[in-house]
């Protein structure tokens, strides 16, 4: 299919998947591009600081600026794993929109689906989408009408199906791998920023000690030590605020994949298996 042709199909992967309209090499179905997401996130840091930049007398802003190396990376590693999950997002519904295409079989009363139709289908898929191989329901439906004609019964197409559903909720699993990580590595840089802090004001406290001769000059020199000890957690607070929202956006955006997964097996029950058994059955009358 050219590239005309692919502008103007009802289904275009490369027409509405992110990744390939920017120019992308797009992951299988709707894994994310580590490239993309990681540069997103680094202007996404780097505009987050610079709004910052502009009130930075700001409780909020010293609480992201002045509490060490380990925010910095906090936030870059946050918005990370946001842009994977919104990109992932927008690749489902992407996926999504496949179920939208009632008509694949054709539903006339008389047809049905057997090696010598098979092709009719295949040929009306191949026109109404620019690359089946993209779509987790448009390359199930292929890959099993393909193998039509070497099939002699009706379980042979389930079973081709089923596996098929197996092979994409694996890979869907595997899509995950990384912004799990993330998420996971959110949390844990929170608790070393904080221990950080900790060991930097237990120092300081060890440094008022040996150095003061009376106890009342250790009440100003604790003053401040004790308002370290409080700022030294702020890391873990972003840092568990971050990774509970993102956490949230994911088991969403996990649910909605899932049921496209689901919707996908309903799909090829219905509208291939089910029409090859009365083709089946009719063989034997």
């Amino acid at each position: 299919m050219t590239e005309s042709e692919a502008v103007r199909a009802r289904f275009s992967w490369y027409r509405d998947d992110i990744e390939a309209k920017l120019g992308l090499r797009g992951g299988q179905f709707t894994r994310v591009n580590t490239l993309l997401s990681a540069i997103i996130a680094s202007v996404a840091t780097v505009a987050f600081y610079a709004l910052l930049s502009m009130v930075p007398k700001s409780t909020f802003a010293q609480v992201f600026t002045q509490r060490g190396i380990f925010q910095y990376i906090e936030v870059f590693v946050s918005f990370w794993a946001l842009a994977i999950v919104l990109i992932k997002w927008s690749k489902v519904r992407v996926q999504r929109r496949a179920l939208e295409f009632k008509d694949l079989v054709p539903i006339e009363a008389d047809f049905v689906l057997s090696p010598g139709t098979v092709g009719q289908v295949l040929d009306r898929l191949r026109r109404e989408c620019d690359d089946p191989r993209r779509y987790i329901l448009f390359s199930r439906i292929e890959l099993a009408l393909s193998n039509l004609k070497n099939m002699g019964r009706v379980g042979d197409l389930d079973d081709v199906l089923q596996s098929q559903a197996g092979n994409d909720e694996d890979v869907m699993e595997s899509s995950y791998s990384l912004v799990k990580g993330l998420i996971w590595a959110i949390p844990v840089l929170g608790f070393v920023g904080t221990v950080q802090g900790l060991s930097a004001a237990i120092g300081q406290f060890g440094g008022v000690l040996s150095q003061a001769t009376d106890i009342a000059e250790l009440r100003p020199a604790l003053r401040g030590v004790t308002a370290g000890l409080s700022t030294a957690f702020d890391t873990t607070f972003v840092a568990l605020i971050a990774a509970l929202s993102v956490q949230l956006l994911l088991v969403m955006i996990r649910k909605s994949e899932e049921e496209m997964m689901d919707a996908c097996k309903n799909y090829c029950q219905r509208n291939l298996v089910g029409r090859l058994r009365l083709t089946l059955f009719e063989r034997t009358e």
